[in-house]
């Protein structure tokens, strides 16, 4: 990635400034087109789960997709992760190494729609799988549960096809309200979170994994078949 040269309160002439101001201009615009890849990256993926969605609720009376949401990293973000990361600040680099510059997240009703709409998103032909990090079968060491899974899906340019990765994370409501939580209370204290908030937050996720379970059991009881409840018998 090209640098902008520092700016100089001595005067210059009309030639550089006009040279400056055009490496300027043309850096902003390789950031640009560099960006739009994964935002039409970030929009394929939307659409599959789009069109997966509106096919569960017309033809299978039932939505397992809650609310959908995603972004695109914006470059001071993108440059403080190449700065952290000591990643080579050039577009081919940061091509390589970052991968989450797209995001989506799937918000699901229960466990099961979680795997069920990762299996059937990842199972389309123009579809590949990357890296998957499965944080509900073992969550991380604070009790965050989610599926995360890096997908590469082509998108057709003028230029030519390019295979793009997109983060897309899978997670319950009770996942996410977690997460949020979580994530604006290590806002507030920079990382350095009291150790009985800690505790506080890996008892929260415990309760949450707690509530994911006895709402998918529930849900599977008011959708069995009535012979398969149990029997209640009237005492006179």
């Amino acid at each position: 990635m090209r640098s902008v040269a520092g700016m100089s309160t001595a005067p210059v002439d009309d030639e550089t400034l006009h040279q400056t101001l055009t490496e300027a201009r043309e850096l902003r615009d390789e950031f640009q087109r560099f960006l739009h890849e994964y935002e039409f990256g970030m929009r394929e993926i939307e659409t599959k789960i789009s069109i997966l969605r509106d096919e569960f609720a017309h033809h299978h009376s039932y939505n397992p997709i809650e609310h959908v949401k995603s972004r695109v990293k914006s470059p001071d973000s993108i440059v403080e992760k190449v700065a952290r990361r000591g990643i080579e600040p050039d577009f081919d680099s940061i091509r390589e190494h970052i991968t989450d510059i797209a995001g989506v997240r799937v918000t699901c009703s229960f466990v099961a729609d979680v795997y069920r709409l990762f299996d059937l998103l990842t199972a389309q032909d123009d579809i590949t799988v990357r890296i998957v990090k499965d944080y509900i079968a073992t969550p991380k060491a604070n009790g965050y549960r989610s599926l995360h899974a890096i997908l590469e899906v082509p998108v057709f340019l003028s230029s030519g096809p390019i295979m793009v990765p997109v983060e897309v994370q899978f997670r319950t409501i009770a996942m996410d309200f977690w997460a949020s939580l979580e994530h604006k209370i290590h806002y507030k204290f920079q990382g350095q979170v009291p150790a009985h908030l800690v505790d506080s937050l890996t008892a929260a996720a415990d309760a949450a994994t707690e509530l994911d379970e006895r709402m998918e059991q529930l849900h599977r009881e008011a959708h069995a078949p009535l012979a398969a409840l149990p029997s209640m018998t009237v005492e006179v």
